[in-house]
C-alpha cells in the first residue's frame, strides 16, 4: 500500500508485553510493507535465543550486540519497513542516536505495567528480564524516562492488535514523505 505518508522505517517500542511485534506484524501488512523483529535478527547473527545471549555475555553485551545489529539495519536503508525493537533497544542513547540520524519515525506501544505483566504471563517464558515481578515494576518504571522521547504513542491497553495497526496507520497517513513531519 502507498499513500501520502512517509516512506521511512517506523520503529515501535516499549516495554516487553507491548505488542512491537504482534501490531508491527499486522501494520506491516497492512501498508504491504517489510516487517523485522531486531530480537530475531540479534538471534540470526548470534545463533543463539536471546535468552541464551543474556546468559552467555550478559545485558551489556547483549546491549553491544543489539547496538551492532541495528547499526546494520539501518545501514541497509529499510524503506517501507516496521521494525519492532527490544524492549531496552530505545534506552540506550547511542541507539536512539543513531535512530535519531537516520531520521526513523519512532513509535511508542503504551500499556500500564499490570497488562504489560499479564501479557507476559500469558505469553510464558523466554523472556530473561520478566522472570522476577517486582524487578519488571522496577525495570518499566526505570525506562518510562526514555520511553517518553518517542515521537508519537499509541495506548495499546484493551485494543486488539489490529486496532492498534490501524492508529499507527492512520498516524502514519498524517506525516509528509519529505520530512515525516505532521501535516
Amino acid at each position: 500500500m502507498s499513500g501520502p505518508y512517509s516512506t521511512r522505517p517506523v520503529f515501535l517500542i516499549g516495554f516487553m508485553g507491548a505488542g512491537k511485534t504482534s501490531a508491527g506484524k499486522a501494520l506491516a501488512r497492512r501498508l504491504n510493507w517489510k516487517f523485522f523483529d531486531l530480537d530475531d535478527l540479534i538471534e540470526q547473527y548470534e545463533q543463539a535465543s536471546v535468552a541464551v545471549i543474556f546468559s552467555r555475555v550478559g545485558e551489556s553485551g547483549f546491549r553491544q550486540i543489539e547496538s551492532a545489529v541495528l547499526r546494520q539495519l539501518l545501514e541497509m536503508n529499510h524503506q517501507n519497513s516496521v521494525i519492532a525493537l527490544g524492549g531496552g533497544t530505545f534506552v540506550q542513547s547511542q541507539n536512539r542516536d543513531l535512530l535519531s540520524q537516520a531520521g526513523a519515525i519512532t513509535v511508542l506501544l503504551d500499556a500500564p505495567v499490570e497488562e504489560l505483566a499479564r501479557r507476559c504471563e500469558v505469553e510464558g517464558g523466554g523472556r530473561p528480564l520478566a522472570q522476577d515481578k517486582e524487578k519488571f515494576n522496577q525495570l518499566f518504571a526505570s525506562r518510562r524516562e526514555a520511553y517518553e522521547l518517542a515521537r508519537f504513542r499509541i495506548q495499546t491497553a484493551g485494543k486488539t492488535v489490529e486496532n492498534v495497526a490501524a492508529e499507527i496507520e492512520e498516524l502514519l497517513m498524517g506525516l509528509t514523505p519529505e520530512a515525516g513531519e505532521t501535516s
